[in-house]
């Protein structure tokens, strides 16, 4: 297989083939003891592989910066391209809110029963920080690991994340104040809609879905179980927190996991389409030269 790099780095790898190449005496030269006199060594230029290492995350950052600006414009106008298949989630979505909505006064009953706290009263404000922990959680841990273990596959994870946590939040933003619905803390009415609120959809359900769906759809399929179990569980969790404080409906929470999950899976389809999810070309720097790689990674 005939592996092409971009011209612009070419003279990356000359350098590194070059310092690779050179003889015993230069390199003992190089690491030889400073001299008796007491005269310091200039210090060591950094090597070919660390130049080319910092170029490749300013040119990685600057791609998916201009990826994600293309990922927005492709988001809000998909459902001009919707097909049956998209419509047909759509409804669902609209069936389970209408369902959810139908128990939103119970639900509410439930988790205030016996509370003291009065009706307009709102939940504390450490439950909004709290209630966004495991969302965060997720993202923070993936992107770590990948940085730690140097995983191209977790980076492009933890950023899909990112962008759908970004993207569905911009979208539920705008639902929130398009339908302006007083949250169960200000009324004990669930059809306040339209009243100056901002509690359709909950901006937390909907980020924990979307980072949650990307770590339940993503890596090992081998594991698919246990991502699935923490990945839905994060959104669950975050909903069920958001009603037990009292800071959202039911439906508000059913219509922000809809939203996280299918903004999820809309990224995710975007980076399979475009082939740029798992793969990696390098230059890793061996013993008397340098390698040029390419990673694929299959799982």
């Amino acid at each position: 297989m005939r592996i092409k790099y971009p011209h612009r780095h070419a003279w990356l790898l000359g350098i590194t083939l070059l310092l690779g190449c050179l003889s015993p005496q230069v390199r003992a030269a190089q690491t030889s003891e400073p001299p008796a006199d007491g005269t310091e060594l200039p210090a060591p230029l950094p090597s070919p592989a660390a130049i080319h290492y910092r170029g490749q995350q300013r040119t990685t950052l600057k791609s998916l910066f201009f990826r994600s600006l293309g990922d927005m414009k492709a988001y809000y106008t998909d459902p001009l391209h919707w097909k049956r298949r998209n419509w047909e989630y759509f409804g669902g979505a609209l069936a389970a809110i209408a369902v959810a909505h139908h128990y939103d006064t119970q639900v509410r009953t439930h988790f205030d029963s016996g509370s003291r706290r009065p009706l307009g009263g709102k939940p504390p404000s450490s439950s909004t920080i709290s209630d966004a922990l495991p969302g965060f959680a997720a993202f923070a841990f993936t992107f770590g690991y990948a940085s730690l273990t140097h995983s191209s596959a977790g980076q492009s994870e933890s950023w899909n994340m990112l962008e759908s946590a970004g993207l569905a939040s911009l979208t539920g933003f705008a639902m929130k104040y398009a339908f302006g619905r007083q949250r169960p803390y200000q009324t004990t009415d669930s059809n306040k809609w339209f009243a100056g609120g901002s509690s359709f959809p909950s901006l937390h359900v909907t980020a924990a879905f979307a980072i949650g769906t990307v770590l339940a759809e993503s890596g090992n399929p081998r594991i698919r179980w246990l991502r699935r179990t923490i990945g839905y569980g994060i959104g669950l969790g975050t909903a069920y927190l958001r009603m037990k404080h009292n800071a959202h409906w039911l439906s508000d929470t059913v219509a922000a996991a809809a939203l996280g999950m299918a903004t999820a899976h809309f990224v995710m389809d975007r980076r399979a389409q475009d082939g740029t999810q798992n793969s990696m070309v390098s230059v890793v720097p061996v013993r008397g030269g340098a390698m040029l790689a390419y990673v694929q990674d299959f799982n």
